[in-house]
């Protein structure tokens, strides 16, 4: 196959951009709607009808993870099909081309995709050099099925020159496939790069490169080592002999400086890794196209923080693998009204790299009524595209919509009809409007981080749970009264419920993006643990000083990011005004408080009862409601009672049943653990 293979013709002059709805190709733009297909675990001669299949669900985009371990025979020697037809990747992608889809290509250098070692090389993993180390100097191990492995380093120069090495083997093979030249239209740099799950503060990375750049990092943080010597409490440390701390030891708030900027540096060194994958990219002609990056389920317990990412990738995407449950409802949601948010500030489609069809074995079960209600309450929050993983089933994985060999099994019929639904509505097109942004800085993330109370027990995980800081976090003071992460998690809670039964349609929202939803919502809450960072400080007074109909709660901040005394605080401004600055602790109090704001500012609301549902709508440029979506979490069936937006009847986008409007409200069924779509039909 090898031998026979040839390149891509160009289809079109232009370039790719990423836009609000998705990508624009010369000129054209298109939704982002991806299918994963591995072509090195499939027959070749099963490649044609398996993209075929794909291509009549309607999808556009295939995602294409080329494993550097799959196409690695030896040291630093690569096969691309001239020892084995199914590491063609060329021919893979020529085969996309001839079919008038485009491609996602993803080298890694980590893929996962369920391979032994993530798609590493052995000799990579086994590397001295290359991996990861422990408080103590040893490796990092993985304990993942079906084998545990120590993690590389993401700040190994050995590591960095092997993956430049695999990088321009990649280039040579498809650089000539890029568009215009070829289908490739969108290249992902590393996957899921939360230090391959060992991702506790005091987990890793000790790695002799780490800590040479970790010095260097906080040299240029502090600039004089006096300013070090008091922020860490130490009259003897320099720059060039500073250590991390090596477990949580700090007994008052003014010990925890050295704690978050560790935990700081691991953000850092994550961004710094990325930027240089991208560099290597580029150099073998793969970085002319956006470059992105996913973040895993539970990102917002991880090191990998979106704005840094952000800087140094064009697209910051997630990855959803969720249950059909209350608790996943709300998750859910409070990532994609994240990730919709930051992607709007950006100016591009909020994206899954990762959504589940299926599921890996090593997991527990993902029904396909799973997958469907994740979709769904995703495109409910905001979500605008998504790749599907896996469309095509292969080993390691179960209840993939399409059979190896390309036959449509009943499970591709649910992402036939969403995707004609998307389309018939262009609901890449439409916008999901939250009257009220909830502003989670990342001061606060880090320092649920620094006090998680589980060791390598990884805060991730309670988060896929449905948990956060109220059941991972010390509980200690720390001298300051009450345990800050804990409470501010509390907070943040009851405010959501506060606005959920008022029906009020919310949003989380990064605290560097705080200019972005004072010019987007009604009213803006800032949870605040007592420490922030300095220049959202000065945002805030700027804001305040203005009239923003803006607060901050649970505490005022009375030191910096790093929990060191603040040059000045923060002081709320004084008399009378329609918004409280303040804002403290209390579900009844705050329920007291939305509902006050809710009439003070005409917050909108989408009334639907009974109380267990949930709706968001979805309106086109002109304000018009277009997108309807009833969301039942829990496991029993209800007769939703909803708005009806000023329409004159709904559709259902899959199951095409119509519901009359009668008194300006929809009545219409609903089982448990699903959600609904539904178009909106009015006499315009």
């Amino acid at each position: 196959m090898h031998a026979a293979r040839r390149r891509s013709r160009p289809r079109a002059e232009g370039r790719v951009a990423l836009v609000p709805e998705g990508l624009s190709i010369g000129g054209k733009t298109l939704p982002l709607h991806a299918a994963a297909v591995h072509y090195w675990r499939l027959d070749p001669r099963h490649w044609r009808a398996t993209l075929d299949a794909t291509k009549s669900l309607g999808f556009r985009f295939i995602d294409v993870y080329v494993p550097w371990s799959v196409h690695e025979v030896g040291p630093g020697t690569f096969d691309f099909g001239k020892l084995a037809d199914e590491r063609d990747v060329a021919a893979f992608v020529d085969l996309i081309a001839e079919l008038e889809l485009y491609c996602i290509v993803r080298p890694g250098p980590h893929i996962n995709a369920e391979l032994t070692g993530f798609g590493l090389p052995e000799r990579v993993i086994w590397d001295a050099e290359c991996q990861a180390r422990s408080p103590h100097g040893n490796p990092v191990v993985l304990p993942v099925p079906p084998l545990a492995f120590p993690v590389p380093s993401y700040a190994s120069e050995t590591f960095h020159s092997e993956v430049a090495r695999w990088f321009a083997a990649v280039g040579a093979e498809l650089s000539g496939h890029v568009y215009p030249n070829g289908p490739i239209v969108l290249c992902q740099v590393d996957n899921e790069g939360a230090l391959y799950f060992r991702d506790g503060v005091y987990d890793q990375d000790w790695h002799p490169d780490s800590l040479r750049k970790y010095r260097r990092f906080l040299q240029a943080r502090y600039e004089k080592v006096a300013a070090l010597r008091r922020a860490h409490r130490d009259e003897h440390v320099t720059f060039a002999r500073v250590e991390p701390p090596k477990r949580f030891d700090a007994k008052s708030a003014d010990e925890l400086a050295p704690h978050l900027d560790w935990a700081e540096w691991q953000e850092q060194m994550l961004a710094e890794s990325f930027a240089l994958m991208r560099e290597h990219l580029t150099k073998v002609g793969l970085g002319s196209v956006p470059i992105s990056h996913n973040l895993p389920v539970s990102e917002g317990a991880t090191p990998l923080d979106p704005e840094r990412i952000g800087k140094v990738v064009d697209l910051v995407g997630l990855d959803y693998y969720h249950g059909a449950s209350a608790p996943q409802r709300t998750e859910i949601a409070r990532r994609t009204t994240d990730l919709s948010e930051r992607s709007a500030a950006r100016g591009h489609s909020a994206f899954a790299c990762e959504l589940g069809a299926g599921f890996p074995p090593f997991f527990p079960p993902l029904t396909e009524r799973d997958n469907a209600f994740a979709v769904l309450t995703a495109l409910a929050y905001g979500l605008r595209g998504f790749n599907a993983y896996m469309l095509v089933d292969r080993d390691r994985w179960i209840g993939a919509p399409i059979d190896p060999t390309g036959k449509i099994r009943p499970a591709a019929e649910p992402w036939r009809k969403l995707l004609a639904a998307l389309e018939r509505t262009r609901f890449a097109e439409l916008r999901r409007d939250a009257a009220v942004h909830i502003v989670v800085p990342r001061s606060f993330r880090r320092l649920t981080r620094v006090c998680h109370a589980f060791g390598p027990l990884s805060a991730a995980l309670f988060q896929i749970l449905g948990g956060g800081a109220q059941e991972a976090c010390f509980e200690d003071d720390l001298g300051l009264g009450a345990s800050v992460a804990i409470e501010t998690e509390r907070f943040t809670r009851q405010l959501e419920h506060a606005l959920e039964d008022a029906r009020i349609p919310w949003a989380i929202v990064g605290g560097d993006l705080l200019e972005h939803s004072l010019g987007r919502a009604r009213w803006v809450v800032v949870a605040c643990t007592g420490g922030l960072e300095p220049e959202l400080c000065r945002k805030l007074r700027r804001a305040w000083k203005r009239g923003a109909a803006l607060s901050i709660g649970p505490y005022l901040p009375q030191r910096d990011a790093a929990f060191l005394p603040m040059d000045g605080t923060l002081e709320p401004p004084k008399g009378s005004r329609p918004v409280p600055p303040c804002v403290g602790l209390g579900a009844e109090s705050l329920h007291e408080l939305v509902a006050s704001m809710k009439t003070a500012l005409e917050l909108p609301a989408l009334d639907v009862a009974p109380s267990e549902l949930q709706a968001t709508v979805h309106v086109d440029r002109a304000g018009t409601p277009r997108v309807l979506f009833v969301i039942n979490p829990s496991e029993w069936a209800a007769e939703a009672s909803v708005g009806a937006e000023g329409a004159k009847f709904a559709v259902d986008a899959l199951d095409g049943t119509r519901f009359e409007a009668s008194a300006g409200r929809l009545k219409l069924p609903i089982s448990g653990r699903t959600a609904r779509m539904l178009e909106l039909v009015r006499d315009d």
